[in-house]
């Protein structure tokens, strides 16, 4: 991995962002997506919608971005000089977050009946749009088909990302992150570069070892944190390619994504692409073993006897192969140890058997952290010419995590002798 690779400050410096904000819970954020803004050297003007200004005050967003909001298509002192259009040629980007499944049915059907849907017709700068609803809103073939369709006019869809949402539910659907957000912004708008980015693979979710056509052996991985390293990864300026197991979860912005079900596929992925990154991330939970033969045919219950045999054969490792690439195909190898007792022992005893970089490790039995949730616990393990060291990283959402442990691999690469960043 290159030596100077450190985050990106997402550059707006010059840029004029109009900014619409519709009436979801997630317009909470849009204040610190005005931050953001306005941090990376943006100026921003907010428009909002009646239903929006029930969940933030105008007034807020007007003493974060400096400039008056606009509220209403019909407001006499601002069209009396055409308001709206100049609003639309003002901009050199309109971004909509959060964007509510009403208004992005709206926009498909070209719809201009208040002032945020008059200027999206209206603008003919780059438009980018973040979802954000009830994970079965976003799940309706009808708000998928609208998403779709936008893309097909030239939108820019952000997200949703998937986790617990407002209402209690967990899912896709809920809106990006700003940072997430603002970064994608910053790309778009970002004038065109021939520098190559570092690559990044990353392995998520479970795998599958079927056993016969209907049955299989897998864990309960969600993919969560994978997808959380992959959306990171795009945000420290990474190409970033997932090799994901079966999960139910959206492709993070900016990620490309290969879908595999066995430990046999992901590990010829893995080997594939791993000598042409410069970061290596098995954050996935492959399956240790598979059937020796898997059955043709649906596998019957017998008559005779209570038990059922299976003969099984040991999966490749992964990790472990990646981490034993020649040095100019190997990749810094970032490997994660999923425990439920004795963590530092068996992460440390994984940091060396396997030849690894840094070991990512954590306690799955502790309630509400790890598989399936939206936070998780870890240590970080990582050798120096003293020894072992660690970090200890407390409770947290993963996409915090996310960034830690790549913040983490970049300091390594940067200082190799592995003093803690």
């Amino acid at each position: 991995m290159a030596s100077n690779q450190a985050w990106p400050s997402a550059s707006l410096v010059g840029k004029r962002i109009l900014l619409g904000v519709s009436a979801g819970i997630a317009a909470y954020k849009s204040a610190q997506i005005v931050r953001l803004i306005k941090q990376a050297g943006g100026e921003v003007r907010v428009v909002m919608t009646d239903g929006a200004q029930a969940f933030i005050t105008p007034l807020t967003l007007q003493a974060l971005s400096g400039e008056a909001v606009r509220t209403s298509l019909l407001d006499p002192a601002a069209e009396a000089g055409m308001g709206h259009i100049e609003l639309a040629r003002w901009a050199d980007a309109l971004l909509v977050a959060p964007a509510t499944a009403d208004l992005i049915a709206r926009l498909v059907h070209g719809l201009a009946d208040d002032l945020l849907t008059t200027l999206s017709l209206a603008c003919e700068a780059p438009r980018l749009i973040a979802p954000a609803m009830n994970q079965a809103m976003w799940r309706h073939p009808a708000s998928r088909r609208n998403a779709s369709l936008l893309g097909e006019d030239g939108w820019q869809v952000i997200g949703p990302a998937a986790g617990e949402q407002a209402c209690g539910d967990v899912g896709p659907g809920r809106m990006s992150e700003p940072e997430a957000i603002v970064e994608a912004l910053a790309r778009r708008l970002a004038p065109p570069t021939t520098t190559p980015r570092p690559r990044a693979v990353i392995t998520a979710g479970p795998t599958r070892e079927a056993l016969d056509p209907v049955r299989y052996l897998s864990n309960h991985s969600s993919g969560k944190m994978g997808y959380a390293l992959a959306a990171t990864a795009v945000e420290a300026g990474f190409d970033t390619t997932l090799i994901s197991g079966p999960v139910n979860l959206a492709t993070p912005p900016g990620v490309t994504r290969l879908d595999v079900e066995s430990a046999l596929e992901m590990h010829e992925q893995a080997l594939r692409l791993a000598p042409k990154a410069a970061l290596f991330i098995g954050c996935a939970a492959v399956a240790d073993y598979r059937a020796e033969h898997a059955a043709e045919h649906k596998l019957k219950k017998v008559d005779e006897g209570d038990t059922l045999t299976l003969t099984l054969t040991k999966n490749p490792d992964i990790i472990a192969a990646v981490a034993a690439l020649e040095p100019g195909e190997r990749p810094f190898v970032v490997g994660f140890a999923a425990e439920t007792r004795d963590v530092s022992r068996y992460a440390t005893d994984k940091l060396a058997r396997k030849n690894l970089d840094l070991v990512v490790a954590n306690d799955v039995a502790r309630q509400g952290l790890g598989f399936g949730s939206d936070d998780n616990a870890a240590m970080l393990f990582w050798r120096t010419p003293a020894g072992i060291e660690s970090l200890d990283a407390k409770a947290q959402p993963k996409r915090a995590l996310a960034r830690l442990i790549i913040d983490h691999a970049l300091s390594l690469t940067v200082n190799p002798d592995g003093a803690a960043p």
